[in-house]
Order: structure tokens, then sequence, then C-alpha cells
């Protein structure tokens, strides 16, 4: 059963924890992040970009294979099926398909019109008692395309959309998609702690976790962020270790070239990635 994060977010809040949320891209990975939640007993948030639906056959497909996986893998911690930088009508196909959470990324337009959009997903998202994730100022790096560059959040903007009744808010502190560059200024820890003053209890997002130092997270978390994305890091586990097993010839002895061996090696990466983020957020045995 799909649960949405609400109650997750506000257990890791009080807790000074994090839940990870990984983004699924197929079945091994849906697979790897289940298991690995359930094996660690923590609470999880499988994340879909909008690319990521379209190239699993849509939305409906993702919600019915991971509600199917739960159920056949015995999985019993909290999951909660959460759309990643969705747009205003991703959003609604989403809550249409069975998504448990999604979250509108209004941060491109006027602060009016996201204000707008917002409050209409938070009056859908309340009816259904599905969690919502809005975002403020844009997250640097390249998300399906778009690009930013890593600029913080007015303060004063994310109290206003916190004040609308979203479950949970993405603002930018200077973090990236993707792979951080070697003249990285750092998260802005003067920026969280204004957003976390205005906003209270209400749980922090911080996207583009893959790169940000252990020490940068673990001081982010004590200041409020309690859900951190993780999606490029499980993708350079899987791509190294599956490019190790080929250059070493596996594929060529016996039945090596089986995908459930191909992919065998891609697989326990992923999982290892997803046991150490866990371990590293505090939500090892949380669930």
């Amino acid at each position: 059963m799909l649960v949405s994060a609400k109650e997750m977010l506000t257990k890791a809040k009080a807790g000074k924890y994090a839940v990870g949320q990984f983004n699924i891209n197929n079945l091994e990975w849906t697979k790897a992040i289940l298991l690995t939640a359930q094996e660690q007993n923590s609470p999880v948030i499988l994340g879909v970009s909008e690319g990521a639906g379209k190239y699993m056959c849509g939305y409906k497909t993702v919600t019915n294979m991971v509600k199917a996986m739960i159920e056949e893998l015995g999985i019993t911690v909290p999951v909660a099926l959460h759309l990643d930088h969705g747009s205003y009508e991703g959003a609604k196909k989403c809550i249409e398909a069975g998504f448990s959470s999604v979250m509108f990324d209004g941060s491109h337009y006027p602060i009016e019109e996201n204000i707008e959009k917002t409050k209409e997903l938070v009056g859908i998202c309340n009816e259904l008692g599905l969690s919502l994730e809005a975002e403020v100022g844009s997250i640097g790096g390249e998300e399906d395309g778009v690009v930013g560059a890593g600029e913080c959040a007015d303060p004063n903007e994310c109290k206003m959309i916190a004040d609308l009744g979203v479950t949970m808010l993405a603002a930018g502190i200077g973090n990236i998609h993707g792979k951080y560059p070697e003249n990285w200024a750092g998260l802005s820890f003067d920026t969280l702690d204004a957003i976390q003053q205005l906003t209270g209890d209400m749980p922090l997002v911080l996207h583009g976790g893959t790169g940000i130092p252990a020490d940068m997270i673990q001081k982010a978390i004590s200041l409020g962020v309690s859900k951190i994305n993780v999606n490029t890091e499980c993708q350079l586990a899987f791509a190294d270790a599956t490019r190790k097993y080929v250059e070493a010839g596996k594929d060529l002895q016996g039945k090596g070239f089986d995908p459930r061996k191909l992919l065998a090696p891609g697989f326990e990466a992923i999982k290892e990635t997803v046991k150490e983020k866990m371990e590293l957020f505090g939500s090892v045995g949380k669930a």
C-alpha cells in the first residue's frame, strides 16, 4: 500500500533525521530500493520525474508496478510514490494515476502564479489525502533539460508558499542536480536557517543530494531538512558496476548475457548506495 509522505516527514523533522527520496527508472531500480528500505526498516520515497514516467510507459504503469511489487515482496515499511519536479499538468496526471505524493515545481513562474497554482493543488491533495511538495527558487544543474545555476530562495517567498498548506517545501540553498562542479560554493546554511525560522515545523527538502559532503548533509538535517533527493548517485553506481561486468567479459561466459545476470551487479550497487544514504540520513530503523 502506498502512503502519503506527510507522516514520515513530520516524524523525521521531529526526530532530526531525513527520509531519502530515491528516483526510480525501471523495475530493477524499484526492486532494489524497496528491498533495501525493508532490510533497513526505513521509510522511503520513490521519486519519478516526468521523463522517467514517460520512459516507463506512463504514470499508471508505474503506480501498478510499484503497488504490485510492494505486495509481492511483502514490503511493510511506509512507501510514498512521488512525482519529482512536476509541472502543473504532470501533477494532475499523477494524482489521477494513483500516486500518493506529488511535487509541483512552480519555481519558474512569477511568485503570484506559483501561489495560485499551488493553492489549487493543495485543495485537491488535501481532499485525497496526498502529500504535496512545492518549490521556491530554482535548484541548479540540469533536471530534464531545465538548467539552473543553484541560486538561493527568498525566505519570505518560502513562507508565502508554506502558508498555503503544502506538506513540504523545496528551497534552493545553492544545491544543484547532477555532479557538483569543482568551484561549487557549498550550501548556504544562512538561507536554510532563515527559511526554517519562518516556516517552523514544515519539513524542508534538499534536492541534488548526490555529491554533497556528509557533514553538510548532517548540518542541513539539523536545520530542518527532512527529505533528501538522490538520483545521480544510484545511476553512477549502476553504470559503474555494469561496465565492470562487461569489461571483465562476464557477459560472454556461459549465460552471462541473460539480463538477470547482466543487470545483477548494477542492482546490488544501487542497493549498496541506498543503504549508505539511509545510514547517513538517519532513517534506518525508523519505519
